[in-house]
């Protein structure tokens, strides 16, 4: 996947989650996708390619960036929460779609349960994920 296809596949997903709202907080540079006023995902290519950062557990983490090449700690940000998704070989829009749907769900089941758009729990069992985000 290339740097387009990953900008384009993020957007079509990030628009697509319930509560999901897109603004430029940080310029226009950055394109940041918030839900409750909460970030789960931002989107650059300022600073060289494409890149999308994702929030993720941090056992999580750990683990993506020991088995993809195009996962690295996430740039200018908590690097134990947060994760860069880079284009690259063998980047499909599969994966994009699951982390940024649990970089999602981790942000909702944080808010309190009376502004939560959707129940992390039933959301994630809809959206083909074994459960909610462990943390």
């Amino acid at each position: 996947m290339d740097g387009e296809e990953l900008r384009a596949c993020a957007h079509e997903v990030a628009q697509a989650l319930p509560g999901s709202e897109l603004c430029q907080p940080f310029g226009p540079d950055w394109e940041v996708y918030k839900v409750r006023g909460r970030i789960f995902a931002l989107l650059t290519q300022a600073f060289g390619p494409q890149i999308l950062n994702l929030k993720v557990d941090p056992e999580d983490g750990e683990a993506l960036r020991h088995q993809y090449p195009f996962i690295t700690p996430g740039y200018h940000m908590n690097k134990r929460h947060w994760v860069t998704v880079q284009p690259g070989e063998g980047l499909e829009a599969a994966l994009v779609r699951e982390l940024l749907t649990i970089s999602y769900l981790l942000v909702v089941e944080r808010l309190p349960r009376a502004v939560r758009p959707v129940d992390p729990a039933t959301y994630a069992v809809a959206a083909g994920l074994t459960g909610p985000p462990a943390h």
